[in-house]
């Protein structure tokens, strides 16, 4: 059995389909999710799951609330899943090369401050670009610059609006996320 820590900002549809992934195949994992914003729909996905839950902001991040907790925890992965803050450097430097984040564009591109959710997908429509994509990496002390572990392209061409691209990248999200996450815990 595997532990794996899931930070989360907002609806929680990629660590619901992590563990629904897993709870598919049979894998037995421990969860544990670290939310930063107390009326995330996250929460209540973990709650009818029996998931536990930290609901931290953003001092109670710096200070070593939520390191105590990660320690505690003692994860084998820890899995940035829609969650929009830059993670510590502290943390960074105690858990190298087990974290990951998941980025709705092809990085290089489109990463960085500011770029996220539709933000990514407005730059995208706007310079007509004809593919886009996922890129999983691992977390360093910058944004969007960690090591690239995985990236699926998806042609757009048809879309016509960063909802339609959204919609795109989130099937990618949702096929290739949980996979990637497979492999790195269970084929090392």
């Amino acid at each position: 059995m595997r532990k794996i820590a899931l930070f989360a900002s907002g609806s929680g549809t990629n660590v619901e389909n992590i563990i629904n992934y897993f709870n598919d195949k049979s894998i037995p994992n421990e969860y544990l999710i670290l939310v930063n914003n107390q009326n995330a729909k996250v929460i209540e996905k973990a709650e009818k799951r029996n998931v536990p839950v930290m609901i931290f902001n953003r001092e109670m991040l710096n200070n070593g609330n939520v390191k105590e907790k990660l320690q505690e925890f003692n994860p084998d992965l820890i899995v940035l899943a829609g969650f929009l803050w830059k993670f510590p450097e502290a943390l960074v430097k105690l858990y190298p090369n087990k974290i990951i984040n998941i980025h709705p564009a092809l990085l290089p591109n489109y990463g960085g401050k500011g770029m996220y959710g539709h933000f990514v997908h407005e730059a995208v429509l706007t310079n007509k670009e004809k593919e886009t994509g996922i890129t999983i990496h691992f977390v360093n002390e910058n944004y969007d610059e960690g090591n690239i572990i995985f990236q699926q392209n998806v042609s757009i061409e048809h879309c016509e609006s960063w909802e339609e691209i959204a919609k795109e990248v989130q099937r990618l999200e949702h096929k290739y996320f949980p996979e990637v996450i497979e492999k790195l815990l269970y084929n090392e």
